[in-house]
């Protein structure tokens, strides 16, 4: 008998949200059977500047990344009936949040081979009382920026410069990770000062990681989900207009071929359309949150990055070095943003940035093909599409000089000089990009 079938309810019993001298606190009480889980989301008072808080919508929201905070909790056992004892849903509502705990732990169920249909997979069960409050008027401006300490962030850091001074840098804080010390060394690169960066730190509950060395079910949950309701909350909390993310079209892509599992999924512009929906509908349209580069594949972020080589020393993607601020060089990741580099400032500076150059490296063959090879699944990381890494490994070969022992195995089995590509010329007109921050790019209109 497998997790689910042994634990087939979870429940988010309640929450509450108090204010003390220096912090507004969160706490949310989640349970499977007799396991019980006390996670809490702290804000410092100093990152609140809103003068017109309503208790009540910020009840509500709290309420709603209490649901995606509980995907922590529930992928553990993935049970077949998620209840909500402490308020109410609408079908929509449901709905919602039925295909957003499917579609984000679609890799989970993959890596554990829980083949669930989506009808079977999760019923949403509603007992508690309905909330009622007044929407806000329209007195937001300015960006809310959440940061990483990748390129992207950079990127749109710079793109709203001319918008500095309405701007907050957004960090998301896990107590499991260390201080993330790459966001605040492009943040602070990128001209900002202490005071225009706000924290929303989540503390997850040490039981939940007792039990991932258990036996129930590990692996990866939509992050990016998470931090779309974190990033809402402070929105508000800060009176902030804009919540401007920095996920590329390239998210779109599937990892396995055939299927539609998407380590990405909540970068993706299907998550980004249904939550504007979500919150338009159930929050307030006065806040607005989109992707500033979903035009753009990674091919031309990359491009747009090394306008500003000062952010080389400082930036940061690799997941498995996130812990320690370094680039583990071991990785699919890693191997990913040095093939993503390669053409455009050679073996030198990437030895310089990263220490060594995995290109030069045979043992990374296997994974050299996962990225580009059409008869592979994708590696389950946030890399670019298998069109765009082969279009950057085409470019490097044909540069003069020297082939790394990756770029001359490349050259060898896959390269082909006639193979035509829509990579430079790309422009994504699925977005959800407002006119004037696509003339902070150099467009007049959505048109292009």
């Amino acid at each position: 008998m497998n997790a689910r079938e042994q634990h087939p309810q979870f429940v988010f019993e309640d929450f509450m949200v108090q204010k003390t001298e220096e912090a507004l606190e969160a706490k949310f009480f989640y349970r499977i059977d007799n396991y019980r889980f006390q996670p809490t989301v702290t804000i410092r008072k100093e990152y609140i500047t809103n003068p017109c808080l309503d208790e009540d919508f910020l009840d509500n929201l709290f309420f709603n990344y209490g649901i995606i905070n509980a995907i922590n909790y529930y992928k553990l056992t993935c049970s077949p009936e998620f209840i909500i004892a402490c308020g109410v849903l609408d079908d929509t509502q449901k709905e919602f949040f039925k295909k957003l705990f499917y579609s984000g732990l679609s890799e989970l169920r993959y890596r554990n081979h829980l083949d669930l249909s989506y009808e079977e997979s999760l019923k949403i069960i509603t007992t508690g009382k309905q909330r009622s409050f007044s929407k806000p008027i329209d007195t937001f401006h300015g960006n809310l920026i959440p940061v990483g300490g990748g390129k992207d962030s950079v990127v749109t850091l710079e793109l709203l410069k001319k918008e500095q001074q309405e701007n907050l840098c957004f960090l998301y804080q896990r107590n499991i990770y260390p201080l993330d010390e790459a966001s605040r060394n492009v943040i602070q690169e990128a001209g900002y000062s202490k005071e225009q960066i706000v924290t929303f730190d989540v503390t997850l509950d040490p039981l939940m990681l007792e039990l991932n060395k258990q036996g129930f079910y590990n692996g990866h949950v939509p992050f990016s989900a998470n931090l779309a309701f974190a990033s809402y909350i402070m929105a508000y909390l800060n009176n902030k207009k804009y919540i401007v993310l920095s996920n590329e079209a390239s998210a779109n892509e599937a990892n396995v071929k055939g299927q539609s599992i998407n380590h990405q999924y909540s970068k993706s512009f299907t998550f980004e359309k249904d939550f504007r929906a979500y919150t338009d509908t159930y929050f307030t349209p006065h806040i607005r949150y989109f992707s500033l580069l979903r035009c753009w594949n990674e091919y031309r972020i990359i491009e747009e990055f090394l306008k500003h080589p000062n952010y080389l020393p400082l930036f940061r993607s690799c997941n498995v070095g996130s812990k320690k601020n370094i680039w583990c060089m071991d990785c699919s990741k890693c191997l990913y943003v040095t093939i993503m580099l390669y053409p455009h400032i050679g073996e030198d500076q990437i030895k310089e940035i990263f220490g060594k150059n995995m290109l030069d490296d045979e043992k990374y063959q296997d994974l050299l093909c996962s990225l580009i090879d059409e008869d592979e699944d994708k590696p389950f990381e946030c890399v670019g599409t298998k069109e765009e890494i082969d279009y950057a490994l085409k470019k490097s070969v044909e540069k003069q000089g020297h082939l790394p022992k990756l770029l001359a195995y490349y050259k060898e089995h896959f390269y082909d000089p006639k193979r035509q590509y829509h990579v430079e010329d790309y422009f994504n007109q699925e977005h959800l990009i407002e006119p004037k921050f696509l003339k902070m790019m150099g467009y007049e209109d959505n048109e292009r």
